[in-house]
């Protein structure tokens, strides 16, 4: 049967869009159109879409990444080119670097530093990265912002917004909108550096207790909404150092130090670093890891804490009532029994490696389509039992879980999940993780027009 395409309903929705201009609108047209069929060659398109995509300077691509993690939310071919997407943009000529920190600290900028190196030392979703040291000497890295980025940040989620309701308004197995609005709301917090720099600290404080995970603090004086300088912390890229061969003992003490880097914050203080990807830590020479990056950074109401540990009682006992009221201290709403098993299937991949109590693989068979597979199971189950919100503080959980998983992926060490899980969480409190919790934001002093992202 023949499709109108006429102004009104999603076809004329769609019509408007394929006529936007910019990057984002472009997305939204092939989204749409690869769902009512207009397109063929889902895979080429998919692949267009990251090579748009990769090319961006700023924290949207992230939100991509995400919502690949999440069944149904994009097509499959799109899923999967996303999850492979990493910052490729180039660095910004010194003329800029000139400007930015004139901007920030004064004419006089200079007279902070000893040197400062002119060439870009790394890039990071909304700016880069240049290597200096201090005039007392101590060694630092500067992270400035690239220009204008508050308005390409708006502008792009605005499209963004657009693209994802035009495609759910043909699938609504699992709406987005608190998604969305979450991401958003993150997005936007990173673009101020003094949030990043009380993170900083706060991490920092949770982690005192782990020698073999290094984070670096802000040096408070340099850093504005715009420049974010900091101790520079010497270290070997994850990857290469993988590729160059480890031995089994190097990778589990990479493996142990990454899970308590993530999961120690989460159950013991109610906080999560939302970005686990490979660009975020390096390999120090003795073995241990520097933690970097903490712009998407959370902090969970306690009872969503303790929401996490029912669920995992209730998968490992199979207390169907249990896990409807987990979701429920987690945020979803108008719950069935069918919706409750559906979302078991979906949280059991997550928490799989975490009931097994021996050494294995994060995931048994190393195949990363074995999850794909459940993602989709998951959304048919939820077209069929008529769908779900998904809570606002979801997003940053899965994200991490899934990035982190796949990080181990890449390890393949084989570890004692189960033991590493039972550690951190032995003695769990939802009031003592409260107390602890307040203390240590009020230890990293957050300005008190920058609050912690909560």
């Amino acid at each position: 049967m023949a499709r109108d395409l006429d102004n009104s309903g999603v076809f004329g929705e769609f019509r408007r869009m394929v006529q936007t201009t910019g990057t984002v609108g472009g997305i939204a047209a092939r989204l749409a159109g690869h769902k009512i069929g207009l397109f063929s060659g889902g895979a080429a398109h998919a692949e267009d879409l990251k090579s748009v995509l990769g090319g961006l300077k700023g924290p949207l691509m992230k939100a991509a990444q995400l919502l690949a993690t999440i069944p149904g939310a994009l097509p499959e071919e799109y899923a999967e080119e996303l999850a492979q997407l990493q910052s490729n943009a180039p660095p910004m000529g010194w003329n800029f670097v000139r400007r930015r920190m004139t901007a920030e600290l004064g004419p006089g900028w200079e007279k902070h530093f000893r040197s400062f190196g002119r060439e870009a030392a790394a890039a990071a979703s909304l700016g880069q990265v240049h290597k200096a040291v201090l005039a007392d000497g101590r060694v630092v890295a500067c992270k400035l912002q690239y220009p204008d980025m508050n308005a390409a940040v708006e502008a792009d989620l605005r499209q963004f917004r657009m693209a994802i309701g035009v495609y759910h308004r043909l699938d609504n197995a699992i709406r987005q909108d608190d998604v969305v609005e979450e991401l958003a709301e993150r997005l936007r917090e990173e673009l101020d550096y003094r949030r990043e720099a009380a993170n900083m600290r706060l991490y920092n404080g949770m982690l005192s207790e782990c020698p073999d995970i290094t984070v670096p603090l802000p040096v408070d004086e340099l850093c504005t909404r715009r420049l974010l300088t900091m101790e520079w912390v010497a270290g070997r890229n994850l990857n290469t150092a993988i590729k160059d061969g480890l031995a089994e003992d190097e990778k589990k003490a990479i493996a142990r130090a990454l899970f308590r880097a993530w999961y120690l914050p989460l159950y013991r203080y109610g906080v999560v670093h939302g970005d686990p990807h490979m660009g975020n830590f390096t390999l120090r020479d003795d073995g241990g890891l520097n933690l970097l990056d903490f712009g998407a950074i959370r902090i969970f109401r306690p009872s969503f804490i303790k929401g996490n540990i029912d669920l995992y009682n209730a998968l490992r006992t199979g207390d169907t009532d249990l896990a409807a009221h987990a979701y429920e201290e987690w945020g979803f709403r108008d719950l069935t029994r069918e919706k409750v098993l559906v979302l078991n299937e979906w949280a059991g991949l997550l928490f799989a490696p975490l009931m097994d109590e021996r050494e294995r693989y994060i995931q048994e068979d190393n195949d990363p389509s074995r999850g794909r597979e459940v993602l989709s199971r998951v959304h048919d189950g939820l077209q069929k039992a008529g769908g779900v919100r998904l809570p606002r503080e979801f997003v940053l959980v899965d994200r991490s879980a899934i990035g982190l998983g796949s990080v181990f992926m890449r390890l393949k060490v084989k570890m004692n999940w189960s033991e590493l899980f039972h550690e951190i969480v032995e003695g769990f409190d939802k009031d003592t993780l409260a107390l602890r919790q307040q203390a240590a934001v009020d230890a990293a002093s957050f300005p008190p027009d920058v609050p912690p992202a909560v």
